[in-house]
């Protein structure tokens, strides 16, 4: 276990290393952060002539590759860390120089346990990427396939545990100081980056998260993910089809390419969405150095490290929501707010739909090219605080990646909205979701799953009946039958009565 003296001395050489960028000027001058904390921050900057503008992201990366994640993921935090902090965060570069060759062979012949030429023709030695967890070479199989070959960088994992078990260390005690920083709550923020740093850590993990994505996916044949080669896959391997395309960051080479730039928005759009809302499982790294423009007009994606996923009722709830701010019913915006459980129960809902208001009025009577759904989600987001909203980070992850792609998008053409592009698809998916087909669909599957447990509660009923040896003597005509429980007078004839409807279902069901 790392001792308390352990943990001081890198958090105080880290806190050094972000003072020297300016990157803690935020919290001493935050009156929401605890006194001790911004006292730390003021004393970490002392005498380092910081920059009056921080440098959050050159700070992260100074720090190192677990910094650099870590820094990707406070830029979904702008709650947290500040809209300048956020900003400057998603501009993080999670690329190092790549590590020696003769390092990576040693990794592919560990992993495969033997020379890894028994299942690559070859292998470049020169990567096309070197990432701060990893590093991917081009290559190719025995039967002849070109394939991207991820090898993790050698000591990533112990690097990637001490830093973690630091964070987790100092969030704890964050959270105790009480206020503003226990609604915030830094110990889930690390949770949520611990789990995306284990996943990136074990390559099948991504592996099978780019599976699930295809297979999720097949509905939009423009938007193609890579085939995994599971022979060839490790926990420290990931071996996936070659992506022969040209990466939407390289501006010069899209523009020469002779594509429909307005189709292929509208695939990026229509694809995410599919993903976020239809699905409930998305890419949530889209940015334009894991994006390719393939020579057919297709979109394809790499890197599953960071996926994000939603449950039907978050995604329902969603919905309800971005309808409700589009058409003005604030009102009920504000209640689904409440029964989620996002805002707690002692604050007045009409205050919250008020404030809700002041989100949705701007946009009302715009045209559908004009709203911004992340400029939309930002503003809804923004009222948090006021209302004592305790975070929700898979809705988050969501806004961050809406952001992500709506600013792809818009690099592809200028005149593109993700609403209007996606408006048929949100609208036919809530017609789905929340119509009374819907509705009459989910109560019966509510009920069948009552009625599966009828065999339990019996069970459990019968147990609870004592038997303490041979079944008693039938009573006499004259004396009274034994006093049944009035639970038992209650429970046995809802049983009877629910195993009646239970037959008929089935019987109607069989017709």
């Amino acid at each position: 276990m790392t001792s308390a003296a352990t943990h001081l001395l890198r958090l105080a050489r880290w806190g050094r290393t972000l003072g020297g960028h300016g990157a803690l000027r935020g919290i001493e001058g935050d009156r929401n952060a605890p006194p001790m904390l911004r006292r730390l921050a003021w004393a970490a900057r002392f005498g380092s002539f910081a920059p009056k503008e921080p440098r959050y992201a050159k700070a992260f990366e100074a720090i190192g590759p677990a910094a650099i994640k870590l820094g990707q993921a406070l830029a979904t935090r702008p709650d947290l860390i500040g809209a300048a902090a956020a900003h400057d965060l998603a501009r993080l570069q999670d690329n190092l120089p790549p590590v020696p060759f003769e390092r990576i062979e040693a990794a592919l012949n560990e992993a495969f346990e033997g020379p890894w030429q028994r299942l690559f023709t070859s292998i470049d030695p020169v990567p096309v990427g070197a990432a701060s967890i990893a590093q991917v070479h081009r290559g190719v199989t025995t039967d002849g396939r070109a394939v991207a070959v991820k090898v993790l960088r050698p000591g990533i994992e112990r690097d990637f545990v001490a830093a973690i078990d630091t964070y987790e260390w100092a969030a704890a005690r964050v959270e105790k100081l009480g206020g503003e920083a226990t609604r915030l709550r830094p110990r889930a923020v690390i949770a949520s980056f611990k789990a995306w740093s284990l996943t990136e850590l074990d390559l099948r993990r991504e592996a099978a998260s780019a599976s699930e994505l295809a297979e999720a996916m097949q509905a939009e044949p423009g938007f193609v993910v890579p085939g995994i080669d599971w022979a060839r896959t490790t926990r420290k391997i990931l071996t996936i089809d070659w992506i022969d395309g040209v990466k939407l960051s390289d501006v010069a080479a899209v523009a020469a390419l002779d594509i429909d730039r307005r189709a292929l928005a509208g695939t990026l759009v229509r694809s995410f969405l599919r993903q976020a809302i239809a699905e409930g499982f998305f890419h949530a790294d889209m940015h334009q150095g894991n994006l390719f423009v393939l020579r057919d007009g297709r979109i394809g994606v790499v890197d599953f490290g960071i996926m994000g996923r939603l449950d039907r009722r978050a995604r329902v709830y969603l919905a309800e929501i971005l309808y409700g701010l589009l058409t003005g019913d604030y009102k009920r915006v504000a209640e689904i707010h409440f029964e989620a459980g996002y805002v707690p129960a002692h604050h007045d809902v009409g205050a919250f739909a008020t404030a809700l208001r002041a989100v949705g009025e701007p946009i009302r009577g715009l045209a559908a090219r004009d709203i911004s759904i992340a400029n939309l989600l930002d503003g809804l987001f923004g009222i948090t605080r006021s209302f004592d909203m305790a975070v929700q980070p898979h809705l988050l992850l969501l806004q961050k990646t809406m952001v992500m792609v709506e600013g792809v998008a818009l690099s592809l053409d200028p005149e593109v909205n993700m609403w209007e592009v996606a408006e048929p698809f949100v609208r036919d998916w809530m017609r789905d979701e929340l119509g009374p087909e819907a509705r009459l669909a989910d109560s019966l599957v509510l009920n069948l799953r009552a009625l599966s447990q009828l065999p339990r509660v019996l069970r459990q009923l019968v147990d609870r009946v004592p038997v303490t040896g041979a079944a008693p003597p039938m009573a006499p005509i004259d004396e009274p039958l034994p006093e049944v429980p009035i639970r038992a007078r209650i429970v046995i004839p809802w049983l009877a009565g629910a195993a009646v409807l239970a037959v008929g279902v089935a019987v109607g069901l069989a017709l």
